[in-house]
């Protein structure tokens, strides 16, 4: 391949994680490619997404300078105001409210193939080259960057490659990553209902000893599930009608927001971590879910992912200022370090707090609801939670 075409970095996998961190590169004025296998469908106002994300700020602020954020604002999202946090065997209550961080939201509630769609519309603008659909076949680690033939036979040359390309990455299999994964035995059933009482633009969740079950307040009137339950028990209530099913979930959720009444289609989803062992070798990155997958309790999935972009292109950004090889194993050494770090404690303290709270044993049951309780009446305690789930820096 003529150096005249070789690129700066090339990202493979264009969802929200992937087409953002092309979009971030390119911000960079360097020479990005995407590599995604299949295109993203239009998102449609009247087909809601399923799959939905509790945005931080800080990821808006990724997205604000490039036209993303601004332009899914104005399609369709939730802000939310608050939070409610409680137990099923009683106790206290973790609060926390935008107004006494002196914020007009702690966040908002957005669709996957919102924010996908917007995105990519934003990539449209750029220089990125994108290939799709295309899938990488093969990958080399030459000394000075890495070479990539696609299943259509082409090739491409950059400085740097980014796997963003999901669990079950290709990318970092042909890079010889490996991954430690454990699975929770539980899935995650998603719907969207109505609910009697309006949802007060905050987000609610109740432990369970099955599990949690969040409600997340979505535009419209609508709120959003996410009902964490062991297989065979999400298997029933998959299995029930729409009427029954909501009977379960009002009871389930303590009638908080009076009668529940289903408003969609419902899917169920496997629950695991998976963690990366290394986040870089070579001169190849793994972000997103290809670098950890965390239990959706605290709704920090692609909110990790997206601070791994981030970091990413502060990286960057500090190695070109001092006039040295970004894409070097040197430079990414340091950034696998400390998302690998940090994600690993988030991937962690969800599984505590799961276990925790998943579960009927009289010694948890005792301390779960005093704990929130205490959390709840130290205002220095909720903020400093708050403040680290939004990706801001005390």
């Amino acid at each position: 391949m003529s150096r005249r075409n070789r690129l700066d970095a090339v990202v493979v996998g264009g969802g929200v994680v992937g087409a953002a961190c092309a979009l971030a590169l390119s911000e960079l004025d360097l020479g990005v490619a995407l590599v995604e296998a299949q295109a993203p469908p239009s998102w449609s106002a009247d087909r809601p997404d399923l799959r939905v994300y509790a945005f931080a700020p800080d990821n808006a602020s990724l997205l604000e300078r490039s036209g993303a954020w601004p332009a899914v604002a104005a399609a369709r999202v939730q802000p939310y105001r608050r939070m409610r946090v409680w137990d099923a065997a009683g106790g206290g209550e973790l609060r926390f409210d935008a107004d006494a961080f002196g914020r007009r939201e702690l966040g908002w509630i957005v669709e996957h193939g919102l924010l996908v769609d917007k995105i990519w519309a934003a990539l449209s603008a750029t220089d990125v080259r994108v290939h799709c659909p295309a899938r990488v076949d093969a990958l080399e680690q030459l000394e000075d960057g890495v070479r990539m033939r696609l299943d259509d036979g082409s090739r491409i040359e950059a400085g740097l490659a980014i796997a963003a390309d999901g669990a079950e990455s290709s990318v970092r299999e042909l890079a010889g990553l490996q991954v430690d994964a454990h699975s929770y035995a539980q899935r995650g059933v998603v719907a969207y209902v109505h609910t009697e009482r309006p949802h007060e633009q905050t987000a609610w969740q109740r432990f369970l000893p099955t599990g949690p079950l969040a409600f997340l307040p979505c535009a419209e009137g609508a709120s959003s599930i996410v009902w964490t339950l062991p297989e065979t028990e999400a298997a029933r209530v998959m299995s029930l009608d729409d009427e029954t099913f909501g009977r379960e979930l009002t009871a389930a959720f303590d009638g908080r927001l009076g009668e529940t009444r289903v408003a969609s289609k419902r899917a169920a989803f496997p629950l695991r971590r998976q963690l990366a062992r290394d986040y870089a070798i070579g001169r190849v990155a793994v972000i997103g879910d290809a670098a950890h997958v965390v239990h959706p309790l605290a709704g920090q999935g692609v909110n990790l992912g997206l601070r791994d972009v981030a970091a990413l292109r502060d990286t960057i950004v500090r190695a070109r200022t001092r006039k040295a090889d970004y894409a070097s194993p040197q430079s990414l050494s340091r950034w696998a370090r400390e998302r690998k770090s940090e994600n690993a404690a988030a991937a962690h303290a969800f599984d505590g707090i799961n276990r925790l709270f998943s579960n009927d044993g009289v010694a948890a049951t005792l301390m779960r609801g005093p704990l929130l309780g205490l959390a709840g009446r130290l205002p220095p305690v909720t903020q400093a939670l708050w403040r680290r789930a939004a990706g801001l820096r005390t």
